[in-house]
């Protein structure tokens, strides 16, 4: 057997937006909802995580996972600037205390994409008091994270940056992913900082931000390796050589992208794809946390999402066991890993792309809520009762 180190978290990830149902406050509610939106449709009531976030923690413990990672959604705690719902507040702390009581330890993200719409009609990470105003709101949320281990303070600020570089969500199912806006990826950096300064002021709390990790290989044609530098670093490596000094790094990892010397290819037609359009390739999880590792000088790995969009539940196995086995080869190396967290608990909107990509481990009835697990969460649950494969 391939056994993981003792007190390995295995568990399950979600974000608020994703799964809750009726951000309405949020930016995304507004561009889901605008005249001639991207999207493919709205997120409208979600997986109505927001009520049923019980029954679902109960889920994941009872087929063995001892880790629930999710998201605070700033939009309902500060639905207006300067603004706080108590209520929300106290939402989150409620979840936060339901994770422990099913003997799941809670990882926390404070922002997984999603801001309130007054943030971005104020002018968003562009805003000079950017920075300012989501410290606000981490010394908002403080008091109620006591006795939380990890927090994730922003979600792939990669991916945020892309979306602020002026093209639209769609582009993030596509090969070729669009032009980050460095700016934004500054003030994000600093806004990480300040966030983890605040969170530090909590004994025991340990702050970091997640990444999503690449796996770009180069074609090896004359000019490939110099491309992948060129378009690597401002879209993945950046960010990884900036988790040097965090309490730890969170590695998301899904596929991998050949560059050739003009740039990114698209997926050949003979491989195997998932249902965001995605090569099926587990081992970009274990190119993810080792890239991690080695850029951050050390930083310990989080593995905060990794999974598969698929409708064959059979494949989403294979994928996970594959992305393990790997996995376990890093940790066998040296490299120290502590949680690895499956994306997705619940099949969930996936943004531009709507319900269709299923990356659940346990799918919904969309009239009626009625959770379904699927085999692929009895599987990793019994992986974690072994802490190993």
């Amino acid at each position: 057997m391939l056994t993981f180190p003792d007190g390995f978290l295995w568990g399950a990830a979600t974000a608020a937006h994703q799964v809750e149902g009726n951000n309405t406050t949020s930016n995304w509610w507004a561009m889901e909802h605008a005249p001639g939106s991207p999207m493919v449709e709205p997120s409208g009531d979600a997986a109505d995580h927001f009520h049923r976030y019980p029954e679902d923690m109960r889920l994941l413990a009872d087929a063995g996972l001892n880790s629930y990672r999710f998201s605070m959604e700033w939009a309902r705690i500060e639905p207006e600037r300067g603004f706080v719902s108590r209520a929300m507040l106290d939402h989150y702390r409620r979840m936060i205390d339901t994770a422990r009581e099913n003997g799941l330890d809670p990882t926390v993200t404070l922002m997984h994409f999603t801001v309130p719409q007054w943030f971005q009609k104020d002018g968003f990470w562009r805003a000079d008091d950017a920075v300012d105003l989501f410290s606000r709101y981490v010394e908002t949320v403080l008091p109620i994270l006591e006795g939380v281990t990890y927090v994730c303070t922003i979600n792939e600020p990669n991916i945020a940056a892309m979306l602020a570089g002026g093209e639209d969500a769609a582009n993030l199912v596509a090969f070729g992913l669009p032009n980050p806006d460095l700016a934004v990826a500054d003030t994000l950096l600093d806004a990480h900082h300040r966030a983890s300064e605040i969170l530090h002021s909590v004994s025991g709390v340990r702050a970091g931000w997640t990444i999503a990790t690449q796996a770009f290989h180069s074609t090896g044609e004359p000019g490939a390796d110099e491309m992948l530098a060129e378009y690597g670093d401002p879209r993945d490596h950046w960010y990884l050589d900036q988790s040097a000094g965090d309490d730890f790094v969170g590695v998301q990892a899904y596929t991998r992208t050949f560059i050739g010397p003009e740039g990114p290819r698209p997926v050949a037609d003979d491989v195997e794809t998932t249902l965001t359009g995605w090569e099926f390739f587990p081992e970009a999880l274990e190119m993810g946390v080792r890239s991690a590792w080695e850029r951050s000088g050390g930083v310990p790995v989080l593995v905060t999402e990794n999974g598969i969009a698929t409708g064959d539940d059979t494949r989403r196995i294979a994928y996970t066991q594959g992305a393990l086995e790997g996995l376990h080869r890093a940790i066998s190396d040296g490299i120290e890993v502590k949680a690895y967290q499956h994306w997705s608990a619940l099949d969930n909107y996936e943004w531009a792309s709507g319900f269709r990509p299923t990356f659940g481990l346990i799918g919904f009835d969309h009239e009626t809520f009625e959770r379904s697990p699927k085999p692929s969460l009895a599987w990793l649950g019994e992986v974690a009762r072994r802490n190993g494969l």
